[in-house]
């Protein structure tokens, strides 16, 4: 059963606590990552022979294996992607940033020009974990970026197919290349490049503990978009609120993983108790039932406060990847949340729904980095370059002003270069 908490009467430590990985797989990555920059593709088909049974002898997938995938996906299933993906693509064109040129003082130009990542690579996790909404959220927005080419590695089945579903969305979202590969050794191969798989600029996507540890140990040689950590969800609520629905939307994300959080806050003891019940309720009746149970009684609680006011402040301090507020007119309260990755205003707005359709993106700050991160967008696959025009006449106007500036750095090269250029008029 969920523990229920009441605000005040507990320690913070109980009550900010945070479900932890066990997982130490640092020395196991960094030989991975030795080995394919080592051996290339060599490494990687034998990590896929031992890691997913799979003996494959091209890691590419080609057109052909696309196309049969489309075909063996239910039709019903790709108008659904199509219309996520329309949806997606909506959402992040509106984040396009424009470069922008300043003018407005004779001989003076100052701008910044933004420009997308060249090459772009996507990790997907297969197996069970076969998450074709992962494509289009992480692919999409590189598209709208300007992203030349994006490149996609997602492990094999055993007869050496990609699930069918991962293809056909990696064709709507219009991705260049895909690769047979996973794990912590098709990081490496987007990082480094093999002689099949080209090396990119920046990594995103979900994955396992060996995936997260390969891509922390390759950033700075190529950018990423963050470490993930296990799925949160947290809901403010008040005593009008339908139990059976806060329920459900706890479960949505307890059924990813054991350590996967699901918490209530809320200002209503009635409601606390009546969501407690009705987990044990609709618990057994999911088909990840031993996952939830366990992400339910280790990771998870129901927070009671004094007031809603009070219950943000929580919210605030757990900084969750998801937050919930299932209160009548939320949009009164929207101001207030200050931490969290992705917001879901009112009583009919599950976190599913931003999963899968609503458009803004699901690859989202977890562990409390919704402090100081934000989620997956535009603006992870462009950067900015500054530049500068001075005439003359304009850099006689400055020049003693920036060495005199240098010199107070002691770096009187600096001042030098500032001035030197008008020595011979003075002579």
């Amino acid at each position: 059963m969920i523990k229920i908490l009441k605000y005040g009467e507990v320690s913070n430590s109980e009550i900010f606590a945070r479900a932890v990985s066990s997982a130490n797989v640092e020395g196991t990555v960094a030989e991975i990552i030795k080995n394919v920059r080592k051996n290339g593709d060599s490494a990687l088909l034998d990590y896929t022979k031992r890691f997913d049974g799979a003996e494959l002898s091209s890691l590419a997938v080609t057109e052909e294996e696309i196309n049969e995938a489309v075909s063996l996906v239910e039709p019903r299933f790709i108008e659904v992607l199509e219309k996520a993906a329309a949806n997606i693509r909506k959402f992040h064109e509106k984040q396009v940033r424009n470069s922008f040129i300043i003018n407005d003082e004779d001989g003076i130009v100052t701008g910044q020009k933004v420009i997308p990542v060249d090459r772009a690579g996507l990790y997907v996790p297969g197996g069970t974990a076969a998450y074709p909404s992962t494509v289009l959220m992480d692919s999409i927005p590189a598209k709208v970026a300007g992203v030349k080419e994006v490149v996609m590695v997602t492990p094999p089945s055993k007869d050496g197919k990609v699930n069918p579903v991962i293809l056909a969305a990696a064709k709507i979202a219009g991705i260049d290349r895909i690769f047979k590969v996973g794990g912590a050794q098709a990081v490496a191969a987007l990082a480094y490049g093999t002689e099949s798989i080209p090396k990119v600029d920046k990594i995103v996507g979900p994955g396992n503990a060996y995936v997260a540890e390969a891509k922390k140990q390759v950033y700075g040689t190529v950018s990423i978009d963050m470490i993930a950590g296990p799925s949160e969800i947290l809901i403010v609520a008040d005593g009008a609120s339908n139990p059976r629905h806060v329920a459900a939307d706890m479960l949505s994300q307890a059924e990813h993983d054991r350590l996967a959080s699901a918490v209530l806050v809320t200002d209503s003891a009635e409601l606390a108790a009546a969501v407690a019940e009705e987990l044990e309720v609709q618990i057994p009746q999911l088909e990840r039932a031993e996952i939830a149970r366990a992400s339910i009684e280790n990771g998870s609680k129901i927070i009671v406060s004094e007031t809603l006011d009070a219950a943000i402040e929580i919210a605030n301090e757990i900084a969750p990847e998801h937050l919930e507020l299932c209160v009548e007119n939320p949009f009164d309260y929207l101001d207030k949340i200050r931490h969290a990755g992705s917001i879901f205003m009112g009583r009919n707005c599950p976190e599913a729904l931003g999963d899968y359709l609503a458009g803004p993106n699901h690859t989202l700050p977890t562990s409390g980095t919704a402090k100081f991160s934000s989620p997956l967008s535009v603006d992870d696959f462009v950067k900015k370059t500054q530049y500068t025009y001075y005439t003359r006449e304009a850099l006689a106007r400055v020049a003693d002003d920036v060495a005199y500036f240098a010199t107070k750095e002691g770096l009187t090269a600096h001042a030098k270069s500032a001035t030197v250029r008008f020595e011979e008029a003075k002579a």
